[in-house]
């Protein structure tokens, strides 16, 4: 049995196509900087999941994206792209800077002894996918504004089940964006604004641009695995706006809430809880945060931090600090 977010419960699992057996999906990194030892805990996690699944017999399709476009500096649906912002900041092509950090990012897979998944999937390999699956849902559930494209939450039913008891601290993450007609709307093409210069953009049906953050995930989950497909992880921060506009976005695309009420796009929602230290949870954007690689260049073997999350149950806060790797690190050498 497996915890779905979904229903908040255990439910036995067993894959929804016997001959294509467990097909994952699993959220990946944003390219603009080096993952901190939080983001790593989620790989972590599915890898273990991965694992315990092969260990049952199921055949394993496991897809995680890289995401090089699209994701702003916040849950917000203006501001600046993250990979183009991280462009500017250091003075390199942007393309550059995506392949910089999917390697460094793939470094650190390897070192904590993560198996690597099926398939890589690059999100700049799939706008022309993006644009078709945006027209498919455009006429019944999307409008078009100044800045862009946007979904309209209130057509598909129970929008934001996935995050539970809702409270204005989610929507209170998104920041007001002129003519959008409810708060929990979201971009799923975002159009460039006059005389931005930006290095990623193409050519679509509302305007040059770039595709909003959560298209990427429903367009390649869809693709690699079929729809619908057996189990969808990420952090824990991803269960309160990026999943549920996900599944708002594979509910409209596949437009069979009648038949199937329940209709998500996964079958089972599975989330791993924050790495938090004395002053809160592991964050790029607060700066100062911790890497494999600071853990490796004080003399750490990565496989302490491996070990160090497996102490913890991954639905639970994990607590981290030098005196826990180091007691992990006594235990690996044990």
């Amino acid at each position: 049995a497996l915890y779905n977010s979904l229903s908040r419960s255990m439910e036995v699992f067993a894959p929804l196509d016997p001959e294509k057996g467990a097909r994952v999906y699993s959220c990946g990194p944003t390219v603009y900087n080096y993952a901190h030892l939080g983001n790593l805990r989620a790989y972590v996690f599915t890898d273990t999941l991965g694992r315990a699944l092969v260990w049952k017999g199921y055949p394993l399709t496991h897809v995680i994206n890289i995401t090089d476009v699209g994701h702003l500096t916040s849950d917000a649906d203006a501001g600046d792209d993250k990979m183009e912002a991280a462009a500017r900041a250091n003075q390199q092509s942007i393309w550059d800077v995506a392949a910089h950090y999917t390697a460094a990012f793939k470094g650190n897979i390897e070192a904590l002894n993560i198996r690597q998944p099926t398939r890589w999937s690059v999100a700049t390999d799939h706008i022309e996918e993006m644009i078709d699956f945006a027209k498919r849902i455009a006429p019944d559930h999307c409008y078009e504004i100044d800045s862009g494209l946007y979904f309209d939450a209130t057509t598909v039913p129970d929008y934001g089940k996935l995050a539970g008891a809702r409270d204005d601290a989610g929507e209170g993450r998104i920041d007001p964006v002129a003519g959008k007609r409810h708060p929990q709307d979201f971009a799923i093409w975002r159009k460039s604004a006059p005389g931005e210069n930006r290095q990623m953009e193409w050519d679509s049906p509302w305007g040059k641009g770039a595709p909003g953050w959560h298209l990427e995930c429903s367009v390649m989950s869809e693709k690699y695995l079929g729809f619908p497909f057996d189990i969808h992880t990420g952090g824990i921060d991803h269960r309160e706006i990026h999943h549920p506009n996900e599944i708002a976005q594979n509910q409209a695309f596949c437009s069979c809430m009648d038949a199937q009420p329940g209709f998500t796009g996964a079958h089972f929602w599975m989330h791993n809880n924050f790495l938090v230290d004395r002053s809160g949870k592991m964050s790029k954007s607060k700066g100062g945060f911790s890497t494999l690689f600071s853990l490796i260049d004080a003399g750490l073997h990565p496989l302490a931090y491996r070990l160090m999350c497996l102490q913890a149950h991954y639905r639970s806060e994990l607590e981290f600090g030098p005196d826990h790797v180091l007691a992990a690190l006594t235990r690996l050498k044990r």
